[in-house]
């Protein structure tokens, strides 16, 4: 009798902890843009972008981008300002990988 018990305790655990698991997992927080505004911005204040694609838990496909004092914009992805925008952080991390001390690498994440 004693060791159908321990077997129900251990059952018990085990369903327990796979639920947790199940539920941690499902609840992985995703910062997506809403909406965005199709406003020219100068690529000198970006230093940071992520692409949003609308299949991948997101309503719309976006841009997003980090400013130097570290706000996020929300633009189009597929507006050739904001390619630019993009070519140009690009270049400015490879930049600030070579010369850190560069006064345009404030802020700049160049990982």
């Amino acid at each position: 009798m004693a060791q159908w018990g321990d077997s129900k305790l251990f059952f018990c655990c085990v369903l327990f902890i796979a639920c947790y698991c199940t539920v941690t997992l499902a609840q992985i927080p995703m910062d997506c843009c809403l909406s965005f505004k199709n406003k020219t911005i100068d690529k000198r204040r970006i230093v940071d972008f992520r692409q949003q694609s609308s299949g991948k838990g997101c309503s719309i496909d976006a841009t997003v981008l980090w400013t130097r004092h570290g706000r996020t914009l929300c633009v189009p992805a597929d507006e050739p300002w904001v390619r630019e925008v993009m070519k140009y952080v690009v270049h400015l991390k490879d930049l600030c990988k070579k010369k850190p001390k560069d006064r345009r690498c404030v802020r700049v994440k160049h990982v």
